[in-house]
């Protein structure tokens, strides 16, 4: 699909796609209650007539707490609106034909159906991971020494066809039950994120220790790896959420029930300072020790924060920073 308008047709094609079915192909358990949905990872969602949703535990952030298939798209899968219609279409069946006039029309339109999980199915590794580096030491300011070591621990790769970053997500097996992918060429400063159709939401990209008490949490894998490099920490439980409901954390504590200490290292932007209050409260309600250890004032993340350390000529200032423990 080259054409970059769409037409009323396509787009009410891509609003009349099942919200449910998109949820569960996303990773997450949809649970009839009554008349609405609500998905089992995320119990404050609530999916209305299959078409719209709202999530009342941030009914205050505007652009975060509902809306259409669209908008479920953008908050939880990292789309744009145009990569979001374009999936929405092809989800339900529709594929375009341009006629001589550049015309699209219909091909053919799956029925509803009731939500049935997608396969899950990795993206074929390339040769080499020549993108992954260059774009994790050039772009990001993560050094090769990370790098090899979470590829030894074949926790990342490149996709053959469209050299993604893959990010795995282990459970305490070694199952891969989540993978989400990062795109290395950004069109217009917008990056490509989508999770692998398919996941289990209830699991994350994650790095286990079973001698160890804790575990760190980040919002984002690249976060996660970042920490790793500015901090030397390769001992602790380390976990990225992917998004700001704990599911996949909820699960790793199960699968790992030697942890006492939780260190939460959430974004420093106010919608990561409330999950933030709310996990500590959480977690420390039952019986973890919690600590909020952030990024330091003035930087967003820990990627932000190492790419100031590193290479301050990407445009991010590098600032004093006090050094951490």
């Amino acid at each position: 699909m080259e054409q970059n308008h769409f037409t009323e047709e396509e787009l009410a094609i891509a609003k009349g796609v099942d919200l449910v079915s998109v949820a569960q192909s996303l990773g997450y358990t949809p649970k009839r209650i009554g008349k609405y949905y609500t998905l089992k990872e995320m119990d404050s969602i609530r999916i209305y007539d299959r078409t719209h949703w709202f999530r009342w535990s941030r009914q205050f952030d505007k652009g975060e707490n509902g809306g259409s298939q669209l908008d479920f798209l953008r908050v939880f899968a990292g789309m744009d609106v145009k990569t979001a219609v374009f999936w929405l279409l092809e989800f339900s069946g529709y594929q375009r034909i341009l006629t001589a006039k550049s015309e699209p029309v219909l091909k053919y339109q799956v029925k509803e159906k009731e939500p049935e999980r997608k396969n899950f199915q990795l993206p074929v590794a390339s040769l080499d991971n020549s993108y992954l580096y260059s774009y994790l030491g050039k772009e990001r300011g993560i050094s090769k020494e990370v790098i090899d070591y979470f590829i030894s621990q074949k926790l990342i790769y490149e996709s053959r066809h469209y050299h993604n970053i893959v990010f795995l997500g282990n459970d305490k097996e070694g199952n891969t039950r989540f993978a989400s992918m990062r795109g290395v060429f950004d069109k217009e400063g917008k990056p490509f994120k989508c999770d692998v159709v398919g996941n289990d939401k209830r699991f994350g990209f994650n790095l286990s220790h079973e001698n160890s008490k804790k575990i760190v949490v980040f919002e984002a894998a690249i976060d996660l790896m970042s920490y790793v490099d500015i901090m030397k920490d390769y001992e602790s439980n380390l976990i990225a959420l992917g998004m700001l409901a704990d599911a996949p954390l909820a699960t790793f504590l199960e699968e790992h029930p030697q942890i006492t200490t939780i260190r939460f290292c959430l974004d420093n932007d106010e919608p990561g300072k409330k999950a933030t209050e709310e996990l500590l409260k959480k977690y420390y309600e039952l019986g973890f020790e919690v600590e909020n250890f952030p990024p330091p004032a003035g930087f967003k993340d820990f990627n932000e924060w190492l790419i100031a350390k590193r290479i301050p000529n990407l445009g991010v200032a590098t600032k004093s920073i006090a050094k951490i423990k």
